[in-house]
């Protein structure tokens, strides 16, 4: 008796979208802080998370890493790369990354559809 095996092409893979996008503000900014580092951490990644604090109940984290761990999300664009914590990835999916600079401050700010709330200072978010 012998076996019948049945063998099908599985259909093209379409693209998937970043989970976070970056505006070209942001990707300059980002290029700006790599180029301006030291060698030893020119070989390092910005990492995006979300950590739980403020009125609101969230507030996002950013810090330079050496070595991804086994789930984080890497994010290429413009020849960036940012890596997203697992633990925030779905509240980060559509974010928009943009980089801001005024007169009284400059930073990162990230425009985020997933948001349901905000505390009066913007620093914490709610879910």
């Amino acid at each position: 008796m012998s076996a019948r095996v049945m063998v099908r092409m599985a259909p093209a893979l379409k693209g998937r979208r970043s989970p976070l996008t970056l505006t070209q503000a942001a990707v300059r900014r980002l290029k700006e802080l790599q180029s301006n580092s030291t060698p030893e951490d020119k070989s390092k990644t910005l990492k995006i998370g979300i950590q739980g604090k403020g009125c609101s109940g969230n507030a996002y984290t950013m810090s330079w890493v050496d070595v991804p761990k086994k789930f984080d999300e890497k994010v290429v664009q413009d020849g960036v790369t940012v890596l997203i914590d697992s633990k925030a990835l779905l509240t980060l999916i559509g974010t928009e990354m943009d980089w801001f600079e005024g007169k009284l401050a400059s930073q990162f700010v990230f425009n985020n559809p997933n948001i349901k709330g905000a505390c009066g200072c913007g620093e914490s978010f709610l879910v």
